[in-house]
């Protein structure tokens, strides 16, 4: 049976009045009233004060609890998606060669250098959204009158719109060829990469601005670009000759873009062909200079058999202008074929030959060379080539010479 408040306080009350009652009146019924009065708020007040403690332990528990479900969603999360040293990726190549050249004594060189040191750095941000990057320092030591140079190669964000279609913005390599995009030692033979990827395309190649990427279930992808262009010279050694219109996006003159386009086919085992055409409406960056638009077309197939594979390609250039038409520079092509055979895993050999009409009279001319590699580890290569050059014009002072030469070269990958 359950009481009311009233009584006990009542009987809290009256019990110590009643033992004082022989010294004091009795209060009086509105004293007594005023005294219950006082007695039920403190009642009241104790009972909020429980409430009150019991909601914010109630409170604390959910927060506790959300805290660890939050918790174990973000270990969850990287557990699924790995942590920020997963999402991250470092790698590198580098080549070290030994060249030894004799032209009759005209110009002959005995040399050994460390040609690249390259490093890559990439980090995935999203499953879909990426950065990657390439620092290389050329010729071992760089900085005022040393050989060397320190460049960025690549560094560019990467965004994936759907499974067969990206689209990347930023700084990097130009759409072209078989060596522009993959050039690691460990991936071609020679010591020295081709003349024609070399002088024509102009490899190592890359510029800055955006580029979209599809890929067909066929084998087919294709390749679009806007980019910042080439800056050829007009007037000394090197005029009108491609490579060294290469600005590396180093305070690139931007006054007229490149628009790079390029097919490619792989849906046969074994067979890759592919085309691509570069346009620069103006491949100096100078007005009524004599040099204006330049048009590349590139071309390339490559088929693997077995042990056995073939490589051909042909790169040329058209240009505009009455200067460059004076000199004779206006058709600049190269192409060359190479066949190769690797009976072994660690052991391959090749053959090479080039025929190049580049601006320069030391850059028109045609080679064979031979040669072999061995990979001791599928990451490392050690490269032996013999090389015999036929210009076709000599001319020493603009050294302009036939050439033999023997090469040795290192390379690796990782």
């Amino acid at each position: 049976m359950k009481t009311s408040l009233l009584p006990a306080c009542l009987l809290a009350v009256l019990l110590p009045l009643a033992s004082t009652a022989a010294d004091k009146a009795p209060p009086t019924v509105e004293e007594l009233w005023e005294i219950i009065q006082k007695q039920q708020a403190e009642i009241e007040a104790l009972k909020k004060q429980q409430q009150d403690t019991a909601q914010q332990a109630a409170e604390a528990d959910e927060k506790a609890e959300a805290a660890v479900v939050a918790v174990e969603e973000t270990v969850a999360a990287d557990t699924d998606e790995g942590g920020w040293t997963d999402r991250m990726s470092i790698g590198g190549y580098g080549e070290l060669h030994y060249n030894n050249i004799n032209n009759d004594g005209i110009d002959d060189k005995n040399e050994i250098d460390f040609h690249r040191f390259v490093l890559f750095f990439g980090y995935e941000f999203t499953e879909k959204l990426r950065f990657w990057s390439e620092l290389e320092l050329e010729h071992a030591l760089a900085g005022d009158g040393k050989p060397g140079e320190i460049e960025l190669e690549q560094a560019y964000i990467e965004y994936d719109i759907r499974d067969d279609l990206q689209t990347k913005g930023g700084l990097f390599l130009v759409p072209v060829g078989i060596l522009n995009e993959t050039h690691e030692p460990t991936t071609f033979y020679g010591v020295e990469r081709n003349d024609v990827e070399n002088i024509i395309i102009p490899s190592t190649w890359w510029e800055a601005g955006g580029a979209l990427n599809g890929y067909y279930e066929n084998g087919i992808s294709w390749d679009l670009a806007l980019t910042s262009g080439l800056a050829i010279p007009t007037e000394g050694d090197n005029a009108f000759r491609v490579r060294s219109g290469r600005q590396k996006v180093a305070e690139a003159i931007a006054n007229d873009f490149a628009y790079t386009g390029r097919l490619k086919y792989t849906g046969v085992p074994g067979l890759e062909l592919a085309g691509t055409l570069n346009y620069q409406s103006d491949a100096s960056q100078e007005s009524g200079d004599g040099l204006d638009s330049g048009l590349l077309l590139e071309t390339h197939a490559i088929w693997q058999t077995g042990p056995f594979q073939l490589r051909a390609l042909y790169a040329g250039w058209d240009f505009d202008g009455d200067a460059v038409k004076a000199a004779g520079a206006d058709r600049q092509t190269g192409w060359y074929i190479e066949p190769s055979i690797r009976p072994w895993q660690e052991v391959g050999f090749y053959a090479r030959y080039e025929d190049l009409d580049g601006a320069r009279l030391r850059d028109q001319f045609r080679q064979w060379e031979i040669g072999a590699n061995y990979w001791p580890h599928e990451n490392v290569v050690l490269k032996v080539d013999y090389r015999d050059r036929s210009v076709d014009t000599v001319d020493i002072d603009a050294k302009a010479v036939d050439f033999k030469a023997f090469d040795l070269g290192i390379g690796y990958e990782f």
